[in-house]
């Protein structure tokens, strides 16, 4: 599932953002991008993460920002002015005459660097996990509105998977009735005269009903429908769930469209998995 939040802090005098998004993916995968000096933090982002989410290619962003990036440093003037006096000195003990240059004080000056230090990863904890769960919460809250809106399309497929079966149970009487209809007639037509009673018409009937009879695929169907509706109205992950009972429809679905030698179930099969993979599809992005 989609989603984006985003949360500010202050920290010092630098300002943490924080940025969560994702995009669809049906297992989950975390990166998290932050300053160096926090890399201690890593695992308890990635714990508090996934209290919000278990599915999703979900993205972290630490950044902090101020008057300096966070890599930026200026020159200690001081410290660069005590160090050129200190090697003046020195030079003046040595009985050597002391010309600085631009080249020396240019090393002197880059080597008393006076760097923005990045507060700790002990001190900052406590704000990151803050603002990280105010842009959870944001997060969060965008992938549930889209969920909802996945639940409606749900039921109004599962709906229609519904009428397709019911079609199928009401041909499905009607079929071995069908058959027999169509062995007299083509007996007929190539001139063999059997009775409606004979054995041998019989039993062929006998046969062709029991390896068409779809009674037992039409009540597991029934009975995975009503397990996929109460699933969507629960509370919880209805994810991995859902998957599961959309295997165990498709699995009947196609034992009925390999048994059923009827153009109207043929159809109706067709078209239920035709949806079934539609679900699938949605199913497996959601939690």
């Amino acid at each position: 599932m989609t989603g984006y939040g985003r949360a500010t802090a202050a920290l010092g005098r630098f300002t943490l953002t924080v940025q969560v998004s994702s995009v669809n993916r049906k297992t989950l995968d975390l990166t998290i991008a932050l300053p160096d000096e926090w890399e201690s933090l890593e695992p308890a982002i990635g714990t508090l993460v996934r209290t919000f989410a278990s599915r999703g290619k979900v993205h972290v962003d630490l950044e902090l920002t101020g008057e300096r990036s966070a890599t930026e440093s200026t020159w200690d003037e001081e410290a660069a002015r005590e160090a050129l006096q200190r090697l003046g000195n020195f030079a003046e003990r040595q009985g050597i005459e002391f010309k600085p240059g631009a080249e020396l004080l240019w090393q002197i000056a880059n080597s008393q660097r006076r760097s923005n230090e990045v507060p700790s990863a002990d001190a900052a904890q406590a704000i990151v996990t803050e603002t990280l769960t105010s842009a959870l919460r944001e997060f969060a809250a965008m992938r549930a509105r889209e969920g909802e809106a996945l639940l409606v399309d749900f039921f109004r497929r599962a709906e229609h998977l519904h009428r397709q079966v019911e079609i199928i149970a009401t041909r499905a009487p009607q079929v071995p009735t069908h058959y027999r209809e169509q062995l007299l007639k083509r007996l007929r037509e190539a001139g063999l005269e059997l009775d409606l009673n004979d054995e041998r018409v019989l039993r062929e009937i006998a046969l062709f009903a029991d390896r068409c009879d779809v009674a037992e695929e039409i009540t597991r169907l029934r009975s995975h429908f009503e397990q996929f509706s109460a699933l969507l109205r629960s509370e919880g992950e209805i994810g991995r769930k859902s998957e599961f009972i959309l295997q165990e429809i498709g699995r009947e679905v196609n034992t009925i469209g390999s048994k059923a030698n009827d153009l109207t179930i043929a159809r109706a099969v067709l078209d239920l998995k035709n949806e079934l993979e539609r679900i699938r599809e949605q199913v497996a992005n959601v939690e």
